[in-house]
This record gives C-alpha cells, sequence and structure tokens, in this order.
C-alpha cells in the first residue's frame, strides 16, 4: 500500500516522549487560519517556488507543459492556477539552484516503515518512537494503519497527531496500535470553529469522547494564537472539556510566523496577517490557568 507524505523529521523531541521520528502525512481536512505548514493541506505534490534562490536563467520556461512559468524584465513570474506539479517535473530538472521543488511524495507502507526502524537504536536509548503528524494521517486511514501494524510489530512506540476530524471507524482501526494521541483542540465555539478551521467541531468532540472513553492515553495541544484563541472563555472551555473527559495533560503551541513564507512559495494566500509574539509573562500565565485546575500544562 502507498501514501503520500511531506517530509520526515529524524531526531524530534517535541512531539512525543523521547528521541522520536516525526512523519508529516501530506493533506488534510482542515484550513486553519493560523496554519503554520500550508504545503500539507492539499492531498496531492505541489511545486514550491523560492524566489530568492533563483537566478533567472530561464531553463525551466521551454519545457513547462502548462506555460505556468515566464519571464519579465528578467523575472521569472510562476503562475500556480494550471501547475499540477506533472510528473515529467521540467521545471524541477531544469532548475540548478534548487529554487524548484516538489512538496509530497509517495511511498509504500514498507519502504516508510524502513525508513523509521533506522532509528530504533534512538528509540530504545529514549523511550522514543515515531509520530505521525500531518496534514491529517488519520486522512489517509488505511494507509497509515498499515504503516501502524507494521511499526508495532517491531516494538516501536507509535504517537499520531490528529486534528480529530476523521470517521470514528478510523479512530477504531488505529486505536490498538497507537500508544498515544496528540490531540488538538482549537476553538470550542461552533461558529468560531468552523470560521477559522473550515471545519464542524461536534464530530472532532465525539471522537475525543471516544477515544477517552477507551482510556486511550492522549495529549491536548492548544495552538494560542492572539486575538483568536487566547481570551479566558476560550481557554476555560479548553479545561472544561478536559474536565469531562478526564484528561489531564496539555500542550500549548504559541503562534509563530515561521510558516508564512512558505504560503507565496505555494502559490497560497496567508490572511491573517502579522501577529504579535507572547512575552514570558503571558505564556506563564497562560500556563498557571491550567495548572490552578490541576492539569499538566507544557508549553512547546
Amino acid at each position: 500500500m502507498t501514501g503520500t507524505i511531506l517530509n520526515i523529521q529524524n531526531y524530534a523531541v517535541n512531539d512525543g516522549p523521547g528521541i522520536r521520528t516525526l512523519v508529516f502525512f501530506k493533506g488534510c481536512p482542515m484550513r486553519c487560519t493560523w496554519c503554520c505548514n500550508p504545503e500539507s493541506q492539499k492531498f496531492q505534490p505541489q511545486i514550491r517556488y523560492i524566489s530568492f534562490r533563483c537566478k533567472a536563467c530561464l531553463d525551466c520556461i521551454p519545457d513547462c507543459p502548462h506555460d505556468s512559468v515566464s519571464s519579465s524584465e528578467g523575472q521569472i513570474q510562476r503562475t500556480f492556477e494550471h501547475c499540477d506539479s506533472c510528473q515529467s517535473k521540467q521545471c524541477v530538472e531544469k532548475c540548478n539552484y534548487d529554487a524548484v521543488s516538489i512538496s509530497g511524495r509517495e511511498i509504500s507502507s514498507d519502504d516508510l516503515v524502513k525508513l523509521i526502524a533506522r532509528d530504533i537504536p534512538f528509540y530504545r536509548n529514549s523511550g522514543g518512537g515515531v509520530t505521525f503528524s500531518g496534514g491529517e494521517p488519520l486522512a489517509q486511514p488505511e494507509f497509515l494503519l498499515e504503516v501502524l501494524q507494521k511499526c508495532k510489530s517491531l516494538g516501536i512506540h507509535t504517537a499520531i497527531e490528529t486534528c480529530g476530524w476523521a470517521g470514528k471507524q478510523a479512530f477504531q482501526q488505529v486505536l490498538p496500535f497507537t500508544d498515544l494521541f496528540l490531540f488538538d483542540l482549537k476553538i470550542i465555539d461552533p461558529a468560531q470553529h468552523l470560521r477559522y478551521t473550515g471545519k464542524e467541531v461536534a464530530p472532532i468532540l465525539r471522537n475525543l469522547e471516544f477515544l477517552a472513553s477507551e482510556k486511550a492515553t492522549i495529549v491536548i495541544r492548544f495552538p494560542l494564537v492572539p486575538g483568536i484563541t487566547d481570551s479566558p472563555d476560550k481557554l476555560q472551555a479548553i479545561a472544561g472539556i478536559m474536565n469531562q473527559t478526564g484528561l489531564r495533560h496539555i500542550n500549548l503551541e504559541p503562534y509563530h510566523a515561521l510558516g508564512t513564507d512558505k504560503y507565496p512559495e505555494h502559490g497560497m494566500d496567508y490572511s491573517l496577517g502579522e501577529m504579535p509574539a507572547y512575552s514570558a509573562l503571558q505564556l506563564q500565565s497562560f500556563q498557571n490557568f491550567f495548572s490552578k485546575q490541576d492539569i499538566l500544562c507544557e508549553i512547546s
């Protein structure tokens, strides 16, 4: 079986216990306004164009079958509307300066597990394992399940980072082979969740309740986005859901702008605009809020 992944990061230490291999799946049903991995949203591979690397040699222009590349006044002009990351990959092969690349690739479950298994010595010495992130891993449920089963057969600790938007059956299938769920909760208010993510929150909460009822090991992940998710009522709503489900561990993820450059590189628009960074004092206040409710709170 094959699936589409975006990237594999070795020696990750913030996505579960110990030293981990972090596998980013490509494709996500949500469109979070603050997404720092926009290249993970679409399911198919995409062209990435890093303009500052381009030397305008023009070698990529003649062979583009969709006329998506042109030049004007010595500058390369790229349009993404008709570019489908064609299988010929002519512009990628012609570029001598790594200005053009493909985000995403297809891989078999066997090949992926072989790459993961290379890090087994690190897992054993640190209590680590593999974490499947995205995108949304459960948007490729059959592929994810097969990889999980093969990892467990090798004794590898497994974790899934999920936005929670998937069918209940997908969670039921992966549950026996998943040691840890890093479950994203963003906004509990239905209207605002729909506005900022493009999806309803109710199915997500039902999946969280299901996992909690099955005694799965769950760490809540909560994005702190200035003016959107960080008001007292939204924090209390998250704490309320955790109290209802008996969950006592949350990881706060402060907003950062590190992914904003990737939007134009993939022909996408970033609509959130500039956002202020949190001070150490502000982050401590958020942490204190959850700690006072007997919830273990960490900041990534």
